[in-house]
């Protein structure tokens, strides 16, 4: 962690909705005229979309079915970790994108399924946000929770998580459901080894529930709405968190557990609007007086 210097991860698997929680970051931070450098998992992949294919088939060849994305030794993670602490030390790092399709291939100027070379951060950020698969990684090469000043876990249950990469990826990405369970089915592996553990190290886990019957994912004909979802919000440590204050504030919310709220679907921006703004303002106020 860094008090000069904050770095906050987003952390979820494919599917789970990091993107949206990110445009929520977003809007606190223009909001709050707050200067954020935004790095993505994707970045950090090892292998671009031909090299991942070819060790994918190396791979499957060698007896491994369960190597993918999630995989820990499908990223650089040392990489990330360097990333983290050289930005709490000093405010500085660097970035790549990795380019996922013909429009981000116009705006950045290099083919889908490549990635982008490494360029510095822009000077005088307040602090980095990390949105991607592994930004709560501990294991026996890195540590990354302990470098992150803000963990976000983005948890929808495992069928919702499905349903909603399935219907992602064939609308955008144009897929076949039987390309998409194949995906689902390689990586669940590493899914509960390299993704679940880190939702024990995140600092709140926002967890989107269905009301509706999922139970089949991968016939599903829609996305259920959030009109149609509860969302379960989860504090590693509640201690300074006014639950009170949350529940009155958020209608139809109310706590599950000492450590936990429950709120209607569609009021997840206002409780994330809520809980986090002042999170996010101590840390950058605790930075400038550092």
């Amino acid at each position: 962690m860094s008090k000069t210097h904050p770095i906050i991860s987003v952390t979820g698997s494919s599917g789970a909705g990091t993107t949206t929680v990110k445009s929520t970051f977003d809007q606190i931070f223009r909001r709050e005229g707050i200067s954020a450098v935004s790095i993505e998992g994707d970045a950090f992949h090892r292998f671009d979309r031909a090299a991942m294919k070819a060790e994918l088939v190396q791979r499957l060849a060698d007896g491994d079915a369960t190597f993918s994305h999630f995989s820990f030794d499908a990223n650089e993670l040392e990489k990330l970790e360097d990333i983290f602490r050289i930005y709490g030390q000093t405010g500085r790092g660097e970035t790549r994108h990795y380019v996922h399709d013909d429009d981000e291939a116009a705006r950045y100027g290099a083919p889908p399924g490549t990635f982008t070379d490494w360029a510095p951060f822009e000077d005088g950020s307040d602090l980095l946000f990390y949105e991607g698969l592994h930004g709560a990684v501990v294991n026996d090469r890195v540590n990354l929770a302990a470098l992150a000043d803000l963990k976000i876990g983005v948890v929808p249950v495992v069928n919702l998580e499905w349903i909603q990469k399935i219907h992602r990826d064939k609308a955008s990405r144009g897929y076949t459901t039987e390309a998409v369970t194949d995906v689902i089915l390689r990586r669940m592996h590493a899914y509960v080894h390299c993704i679940c553990p880190q939702f024990t190290q995140t600092d709140i886990n926002f967890q989107r529930v269905p009301v509706v019957d999922t139970s089949n994912p991968f016939i599903a004909r829609w996305i259920p709405t959030a009109d149609e979802s509860l969302v379960v919000i989860r504090f590693r440590n509640p201690r300074g968190i006014d639950f009170p204050y949350l529940t009155s504030m958020i209608q139809g919310s109310w706590m599950s557990r000492a450590n936990s709220i429950v709120i209607p679907g569609p009021k997840l921006d206002l409780a994330m609007q809520l809980i986090l703004t002042p999170m996010i303002l101590r840390l950058v106020g605790d930075s400038k007086r550092a």
